[in-house]
């Protein structure tokens, strides 16, 4: 046990003075530009067009990390935060790891898992982008993924991700899975212009999917 927590202290302390560095090189390009180029943002306009939606990035980010991190764990949350794409890749790559190997989520096995996990999906995502990079440096490919026939393909790419990591959590928990989906379904259907406040409804989904499955195990249900 003292091994264990060892060694998630040094995760952790290790894990703050990465996500320190990646923020402050996040933040030297902006401001480094602003420097060189003496061009500075005025904040009237910047916090004008900016605080809504840094409103619903806060309360994302917030129930981001509330749920996630349980799931992958220390290390894997470090890693997978400063990389992004957490919920159409690195959870995903994360869980199936974890489920291949029959690992509980929350124990040390399925800790290592996932670390390990994120961090291979991190170095291929890195190399992918770098090879479309040099692609469109060296080739016409730009024309090409523009192709009106490529289009649908790429629309929906997003809903595709999802429904494939949904299909797979679904699939283990069917019963408790039916009310939320349901009510964010009809919620959808009847107030289409919900759409664009998704990072708001996060929670009330969450709050839904927490309630339901509380009833169903109270009820015996699940």
């Amino acid at each position: 046990m003292n091994t264990v927590k060892t060694y998630k202290d040094k995760m952790h302390k290790t894990g703050r003075i990465w996500i320190l560095t990646a923020a402050a090189l996040m933040f030297a390009v902006p401001i480094t530009t602003c420097i060189v180029y003496d061009a500075w943002p005025n904040l009237q306009s910047f916090l004008k067009g900016s605080l809504s939606v840094i409103i619903i990035f806060w309360i994302a980010g917030s129930v981001e990390a509330l749920t996630y991190i349980p799931m992958i764990g220390t290390g894997g949350s470090y890693l997978a935060f400063v990389t992004g794409n957490i919920s159409n890749l690195k959870l995903p790559c994360a869980l199936n790891a974890m489920k291949a190997a029959n690992a509980e989520p929350g124990s040390d096995e399925a800790e290592v898992l996932s670390t390990i996990a994120i961090g291979i999906s991190s170095m291929v995502t890195s190399l992918v982008v770098a090879l479309f990079l040099v692609l469109f440096l060296v080739t016409d490919i730009q024309s090409v993924l523009k192709m009106e026939v490529l289009k649908p393909a790429f629309d929906n790419l997003l809903p595709a991700l999802l429904g494939g990591y949904g299909i797979m959590i679904i699939s283990k928990h069917v019963k408790m899975s039916i009310f939320p989906l349901l009510a964010m379904l009809l919620l959808f259907a009847f107030i289409p212009s919900l759409s664009s406040a998704l990072g708001v409804l996060v929670p009330v989904g969450i709050i839904l999917a927490i309630v339901s499955a509380r009833l169903f195990y109270k009820k015996g249900w699940a």
